[in-house]
């Protein structure tokens, strides 16, 4: 239009003119919605947003991962609305306040800094009834976001619970009580290698080495308190990585128990053992106890440290007293989160065989009610801590025990422990 109105005068003097007609059109513009320039630079959204679902009937849990795209924050509010009613009943990293449909997740003391770049990530459950769709309005510190990703749905993908360790701007050790934690370091999520391969370490499998579908080799059957229906079989329809993995089909039942037993000696494991595994499993964690995977326990007269499940959230368990980490009280419960389902997931744990101190990651998250420090926290470790000593770890089995309702199908792969941390 500039270059037609300058031909259309025809001369300097109405190309003058034009000119400055546009130069009070712009002025005028520019007028409009004057104050400080947005945080975030013009055109650019606040931050990306990833919601990964999992959904069960009337209840689902969401992994929320944040990516700055703006400048550095030390502090961080994300919002966003339930567009068919979903409410929650439980978050962790993240102070989570709902109001009707509004939700806002503000950051705690540990994860409040944010690098330019840099991501932050929080979970939460809830419940739901007629529908469950993600949220798509986010906003951060109340700039627009570039909408979320990933739909609750029972066959959630797997992204980005496979993505390397978070970022340096975010803690990976969060302690669920205000007072420092002194869980064992480093953290398996800042340090440690991809792979398992490494001094220390003791148990690295991916199954690759059996041949059949029996265990032989470094795997054996085994059924530590009493055998059931269920079985054990290495399955080359499913992995988590190259071609095989350990297919365990879980039975309900009292006592329906069924392992594959790591024939590695773990005696010498420590003083800190680390461990990480893959699963995927088929149906929710039931309301009944359950266990997943079980280590005799040299300093209990070997009696089992189980970790599994009960009241629908991850647990552990101790077979001596039947103590468990978290309480099984709804507060207690909700500090802890369920196992999703129908996707590999990582589950990490480090134990400490000289004090009390036991912290449990499910894809690079530490878990709140499974994070041991040595001083009782409410409704978490009061029962835990009833006995004093260390648990010292001598065995690793990967299976299902089941004690009343619950079958499950599970795979488990990239099995691995040792001394040193090992990351997903």
């Amino acid at each position: 239009m500039v270059r037609n109105g300058a031909r259309t005068y025809g001369s300097r003097r109405g190309r003058g003119a034009v000119l400055a007609v546009l130069a009070v059109v712009l002025g005028l513009l520019a007028g409009f919605g004057q104050g400080p320039a947005p945080a975030w630079g013009a055109g650019g959204a606040a931050c990306q947003v990833s919601w990964v679902g999992n959904e069960w009937t009337g209840g689902f849990t969401a992994q929320v991962t944040v990516t700055n795209s703006g400048a550095a924050v030390s502090s961080w509010k994300l919002s966003w609305t339930f567009a068919a009613g979903q409410q929650m009943t439980s978050g962790w990293n993240a102070q989570l306040v709902q109001s009707g449909t509004a939700v806002t997740a503000s950051s705690l003391s540990y994860n409040g800094t944010v690098a330019s770049g840099g991501s932050v990530s929080f979970g939460l459950q809830g419940t739901w009834s007629g529908s469950d769709p993600a949220p798509a309005d986010f906003a951060f510190n109340g700039a627009s976001c570039q909408g979320g990703s990933g739909t609750p749905s029972p066959t959630p993908t797997p992204s980005p619970t496979p993505s390397p360790s978070p970022s340096p701007s975010q803690s990976s050790s969060p302690s669920p009580s205000p007072s420092p934690s002194s869980s064992p370091s480093p953290s398996p999520s800042s340090s440690g290698s991809t792979g398992c391969a490494g001094a220390g370490t003791v148990v690295c499998s991916g199954f690759e080495d059996q041949s059949g579908s029996s265990l032989s080799g470094d795997w054996t059957v085994a059924a530590p308190d009493c055998s059931g229906a269920g079985t054990v079989t290495v399955d080359t329809a499913v992995a988590h990585s190259g071609g095989r993995s350990l297919r365990v089909n879980g039975q309900a039942g009292y006592c329906n128990h069924v392992f594959a037993a790591a024939t590695a000696n773990v005696a010498a494991v420590g003083p800190v053992v680390y461990a990480r595994y893959w699963v995927r499993h088929t149906t929710a964690l039931p309301a009944d106890h359950i266990a997943m995977v079980t280590m005799a326990d040299s300093a209990d007269g070997n009696k089992h440290l189980r970790l599994g499940g009960q009241n629908g959230a991850l647990q552990w368990n101790r077979e001596s007293d039947d103590a468990t980490l978290p309480a099984q009280s709804p507060v207690g419960v909700a500090q802890s989160v369920p196992l999703p389902v129908n996707q590999w997931v990582c589950v990490r744990f480090a134990v400490d065989t000289t004090k009390q101190s036991m912290d449990t990651w499910l894809n690079d998250q530490l878990v709140p009610g499974l994070h041991d420090d040595g001083v009782p926290t409410a409704d978490i470790d009061q029962q835990w801590l009833s006995r004093t000593t260390a648990p010292r770890p001598v065995t690793l089995d990967l299976g299902w025990e089941a004690y009343g309702n619950g079958a499950d199908t599970l795979w488990y792969d990239d099995v691995a422990l040792g001394s040193a941390p090992i990351a997903c």
